[in-house]
């Protein structure tokens, strides 16, 4: 059992496999024990009403959100969906907006320290949420990208499965599932009616990822997997009771559901959903999408600005892509070399299995070198594994999943094998660096071990960092080693400038009046990506406006952060000691991000005087 403690309130908030089964009386319970950190009445010091306020906060979430729990590891009511009907999701709304209240009516100026900070960093998440608020994001519940076609199966892949209740909490789940899919099924009704949809053109292989979900043996399906093999600890007449029941609740319950949906896409919803690929053509779009620019990387340029460091980034990064042509003694155009890099056989795999074997070799090479770069090796191991194949055909080239050293659980680097002639090699050695060591799982796993912050620190995030740090660390890959032929060089310049693309055909597309296909020739033009792979990120810019601008902005700023500690330190400057400050404190915005660092490059001057 693992506890949460409030002394400040005389609390003991003990998250457990089992919370009230009133989910009414455990929410009064929180609003309660809210109101007494608003009005105060056990005459607490600010910086303890705070931490009460971080501390109850993190039980709401637990409560309203048990995913959570699975996807931290922790005890939790692991059996539970998350309410997403229209009600509740108004109701967390007006609980959000209520939080917002208190946290605004705590003095700050009694705060010091990393108690202002995080109260500075709370209120402008808080802040942002709530004025998402005005924007109708609820009715957006699928994309080709994200979903209950996808979802589900993903986080029963996350629970545990060592004991008798942790199998029966995956029981539970499944026996949910329909529930999820009828809401699912009204917030995308809903969403038709008021004007808010993802593009059609978007959501053509969803149909078919429902689809995929749907299988004759129930034993095969992803949702049981967990029944296909059981530890020592259940006993043998539980594992066949349990296989039994999940094999009835897929086929009779979930099953209809899953064709209930399927139906109601091709018949009703895709026919429906609008033309335009633009944010602005959303209710409010235009608004919308200044909000999420802003949201994803943490600053205040505008569209019309990253474009233009956009278009700049990609006629610096084509320069470089001329010198590595040359170098790798190709004598024609570079639409030429793009086109052989495309094409020839030579830089593909011809089996799935062959290319998880390749990253997975370039992994181990990167492990050994991290020392050379970082002071601070997190604990949490990883792997490589396949995109999960009901999902394969729509997802981009490779994701990260967060793994959690309290559930038991690796962090996973997916790799896309669905088209092989899409899947260069050349491209592999950055994208190992971005996704799993020292990107995303190195950042994460050390921010999750980072005890004495507050957990929405530990496990929240801020895109721009996040991802700023994934491309940043593709540019390490010299410093440790890789790259050493033109082909591998070529591949990260690609990665790099894909990402300065993003810049420019994400606010194409949604600012500038740009069309897709406009988005996808530019693309085109400009990196040596297949053309598969080059339509599918496309469309994920269309269904995640802004989000891609959070790359090249972070890592920019990166990279400014680190010329200029090199240049205040000179001779002094230490890299594995940047790096271990730059992560040292989990994600940040991208402003206080800059200040962080500027205060212990001072600091770092101070000491080398003395």
């Amino acid at each position: 059992m693992r506890r949460w403690v409030v002394p400040t309130l005389g609390l003991m908030l003990i998250a457990t496999a089992g919370w009230a089964t009133d989910l009414g009386v455990a929410r009064q319970e929180i609003t309660d024990r809210m109101s007494a950190i608003d009005s105060n009445v056990e005459g607490l010091s600010e910086a303890e009403r705070l931490s009460a306020f971080i501390d109850l906060y993190f039980e709401y979430a637990m409560l309203e959100f048990p995913e959570f729990a699975t996807y931290l590891g922790i005890p939790g009511d692991h059996g539970r969906w998350s309410d997403n009907s229209l009600e509740a999701m108004a109701r967390r709304d007006a609980d959000r907006a209520r939080g917002l209240e208190i946290l605004r009516g705590l003095d700050r100026s009694q705060l010091e320290g990393v108690d202002r900070l995080n109260y500075d960093l709370l209120l402008e998440d808080e802040e942002e949420e709530v004025a998402a608020q005005r924007f109708l994001g609820e009715y957006l519940p699928i994309t080709q990208m994200n979903g209950v076609q996808q979802n589900v199966a993903q986080l029963l892949s996350m629970m545990p499965t060592r004991n008798l209740q942790q199998y029966e909490d995956i029981l539970s789940r499944l026996r949910g599932v329909p529930t999820v899919v009828d809401q699912t099924l009204v917030r995308l009704e809903k969403g038709l009616a008021v004007g808010v949809t993802p593009p059609q053109v978007t959501l053509r292989d969803v149909p078919e990822q429902v689809r995929n979900q749907i299988v004759e043996d129930a034993m095969t399906s992803p949702m049981l997997k967990a029944f296909t093999e059981f530890p020592e600890a259940v006993l043998p007449a539980d594992q066949e009771r349990l296989k039994d029941e999940a094999t009835r609740v897929y086929s009779e319950e979930i099953v209809p559901a899953f064709e209930k949906l399927h139906d109601y896409l091709v018949e009703i919803y895709l026919p429906g959903c609008r033309e335009a690929i633009a944010m602005s053509a959303l209710p409010d779009g235009e608004a919308w999408y200044a909000h999420n620019v802003k949201s994803m990387t943490t600053t205040d340029l505008t569209p019309q600005e990253i474009h233009e460091i956009g278009l700049s980034e990609v006629k610096r990064i084509r320069a470089e892509m001329e010198k590595v042509k040359a170098d790798a003694g190709f004598d024609g155009t570079l639409a030429e070399f793009f086109d052989f890099l495309r094409t020839d056989p030579q830089f593909f795999y011809t089996e799935g299995r062959d290319l998880l074997m390749g990253y997975r070799d370039i992994a181990k090479r990167v492990d050994a070198e991290l020392p050379k770069l970082f002071g601070y090796l997190p604990r949490l191991p990883y792997g490589v594994s396949p995109v999960p194949a009901y999902a394969e055909k729509s997802q981009t080239t490779a994701y990260y999943q967060p793994g959690s050293v309290e559930g038991g659980r690796a962090g996973t680097f997916f790799a896309n094998t669905y088209d092989l002639p899409s899947r260069p090699k050349w491209e592999m050695e950055a994208l190992t660096l971005h996704e799993a060591v020292p990107g995303h799982h190195f950042q994460i796993a050390i921010a999750q071990e980072l005890d004495e912050l507050p957990w929405f620190r530990r496990y929240g995030g801020y895109t721009a960092y996040v991802e700023g740090w994934g491309l940043y660390s593709e540019s390490l890959g010299e410093e440790m080693g890789f790259y050493q032929d033109p082909y591998s060089k070529f591949g990260q310049l690609t990665y790099e400038m894909w990402r300065a693309i993003r810049l420019v055909v994400d606010t194409g597309m949604h600012s500038l009046g740009w069309s897709r296909q406009q988005a996808i020739d530019f693309f085109m033009e400009n990196a040596g990506k297949a053309e598969h792979d080059i339509v599918v990120e496309v469309d994920r810019y269309i269904v995640w406006p802004g989000q891609a601008l959070a790359y090249k902005i972070g890592e920019l700023k990166i990279k400014e952060l680190k010329a200029m500690a090199q240049t205040e330190l000179g001779a002094s400057f230490d890299i594995r000691a940047f790096h271990d400050k730059l992560l040292g404190s989990g994600a940040l915005p991208l402003n206080v991000l800059e200040t962080h660092m500027k205060e212990w490059v001072e600091e770092q001057k101070a000491a080398a005087a003395e």
